[in-house]
């Protein structure tokens, strides 16, 4: 089979014939027709990830077929029977076991579920990782409502861009930030009801005339801008981090924490009931996810080069 393969730390990827996957007991072989791309798999190309192996294939989104089904794969490995947070042997689908940037890859049965119909192979594709961070986040952590007035920090990405869309398809009012006007305008065009570029000095006082005090705030970036967003906050807040871009968060105010009487909640990835249920309401909404290119699987070290500068809004879908 034809795979995207990582043979060490810069280097680049390079698309090679690669020995077809021999399924152990319990697993199957899911022939790819489509993948996408994640942060993290850019992460592991810097090695900023745990449990690294060279020769590797990267990608835990996938979408294809067995035997004809039509199916997505749950990039889940070992979360555990705790659905409140993942076991210590924990992975993903990617690394360090081969992912789904080839022809073909083997996996457990128990993680495979049919695809929604209304969904393309790219679109389906796009959804596994991204989908579940996103639903977790908002909707277990979160526990967003269609009553909420909901900020996502920094639009545009994968996971941020499913936020928008699980809020929206809620009725929930949602605003966004991005450095970009130009991904803020497609949020606009989404359903968001405005949004503002965190470039801006003092940004936080131009989205609190547009939106007034925000319920819920999804966030990936931490660092120093992260004390705006608390100064945005309603009474009550809830505020889901699940990621930390630009590092450590300096002068953190504890007195608005405590008095407004916030909630900062930790979250990442999800169980694979949240999988099951985040697929649902994909399927009951018909949810198309953003996707701002599909690569061959030739051009898909390309892709990457488009991760890095951070240009897209939605995914980057490789089609096998």
């Amino acid at each position: 089979m034809r795979a995207l393969v990582l043979e060490g730390k810069d280097t680049p990827l390079t698309v090679k014939d690669w020995p077809d996957p021999q399924p152990k007991e319990n697993e199957v072989v899911v022939d790819i027709k489509a993948a996408a791309f994640n942060r993290r798999d850019f992460f592991i190309t810097q090695e900023l990830y745990p449990g690294i192996r060279y020769p590797g294939i990267l990608g835990s989104d996938g979408a294809g077929t067995i035997d004809g089904r039509e199916v997505l794969i749950n990039p889940n490995i070992g979360w555990g029977d705790n659905p409140n947070c993942q076991s210590k042997s924990y992975t993903i689908l990617g690394m360090p076991t081969f992912g789904t940037m080839a022809e073909k890859v083997a996996v457990g049965a128990d993680r495979i579920i049919d695809k929604p119909a209304h969904l393309s192979w790219e679109e389906a594709a796009a959804i596994p990782l991204g989908g579940l961070t996103a639903y977790r986040a908002t909707f277990t952590r979160g526990a967003m409502k269609s009553s909420d007035t909901v900020l996502i920090n920094g639009v545009g990405g994968g996971v941020a861009t499913f936020a928008l869309q699980f809020a929206l398809a809620i009725g929930a009012k949602v605003f966004v930030t991005s450095g970009s006007q130009e991904k803020i305008d497609k949020a606009v065009a989404l359903g968001a009801a405005g949004g503002v570029s965190y470039k801006k000095e003092d940004w936080w006082k131009d989205m609190m005339e547009q939106s007034g005090p925000i319920d819920l705030i999804i966030d990936s970036a931490g660092g120093p801008g992260f004390n705006n967003l608390i100064r945005l906050c309603n009474n009550a807040a809830r505020i889901v981090m699940y990621g930390g871009t630009l590092g450590s968060i300096p002068k953190l105010s504890p007195q608005r924490i405590f008095w407004k009487q916030l909630s900062i909640l930790g979250s990442t990835m999800g169980n694979d009931q949240e999988f099951v249920d985040m697929v649902q309401f994909i399927d009951e909404h018909k949810i198309k996810p953003a996707v701002d290119r599909v690569y061959s699987l030739e051009e898909a070290p390309k892709a990457m080069e488009q991760m890095k500068n951070s240009t897209q809004f939605g995914k980057l879908v490789v089609k096998i």
